[in-house]
């Protein structure tokens, strides 16, 4: 999952960026609000972690201009300030959580896994399960036919991206994005390596059947399995 963090503390952002990756997440960094709400325009993501004191856009401007655009992403807003007149009015605005500075790493997470669970109950499930193929998102383990299989973190967030889309056709370009970010400076070929190492494991644990299938002139996408 792809989370973005606009925070202008250097120190704080990445610290959260670095606990994030521990825990599985995909992480951006923004530095400021200007990159921020572009970042939040131009890329998908499962969550924003968003400051309120910003230079450029503070937070409640980023907060809403997305929400005016349709973008229902959610928000947890970071924030030394605590004044209740404050979370009212980050909350006014569309955020979906608010966290006041400075918060405990443990909270963050939870608190992080209870808003996607009450935002987007998909994302927000533990278990993705397709045919004989079961994802636990917040263990990342894998299973086909009731077999773990050993995936690299790039691995199981290929296998993810495409298990939450099941059936549906995926470009090279939005699996880069979401799985390796947008400041990744490398070709798009890396995707065509990686799904080619999945689907070694893959056929190793389904009697070599094919569970990813290649869309000609499009990239690629995840099917039942036997």
């Amino acid at each position: 999952m792809r989370v973005l963090v606009v925070e202008d503390n250097e120190v704080m952002a990445e610290a959260v960026a670095r606990g994030l990756v521990a825990e599985g997440f995909d992480v951006d960094v923004a530095a400021n609000g200007t990159d921020g709400l572009w970042r939040a325009r131009e890329f998908s993501y499962d969550l924003i972690l968003l400051d309120i004191m910003l230079p450029g856009v503070n937070g409640y401007e980023i907060c809403r201009t997305i929400r005016s655009e349709g973008n229902r992403t959610p928000i947890l807003m970071l924030t030394a300030k605590d004044g209740e007149f404050d979370e009212a009015e980050g909350l006014d605005l569309g955020a979906d959580d608010y966290l006041t500075k400075p918060f405990s790493f443990v909270v963050l997470v939870a608190r992080i896994h209870a808003l996607l669970r009450r935002t987007n109950p998909t994302t927000g499930d533990a278990t993705i399960a397709i045919g004989p193929l079961s994802i636990d998102t917040r263990t990342r383990r894998c299973l086909l036919n009731q077999r773990p299989i050993e995936l690299t973190p790039r691995e199981f967030g290929l296998l993810e991206t495409l298990a939450r889309r099941p059936g549906q056709p995926l470009t090279r370009g939005e699996l880069l994005d979401h799985v390796w970010g947008a400041d990744h400076e490398g070709g798009s070929n890396v995707v065509d390596v990686y799904v080619g190492y999945l689907r070694k494991k893959l056929r190793a644990a389904d009697q070599g059947s094919d569970l990813i299938e290649t869309v000609r002139g499009i990239g690629y996408r995840i099917v039942g399995g036997s």
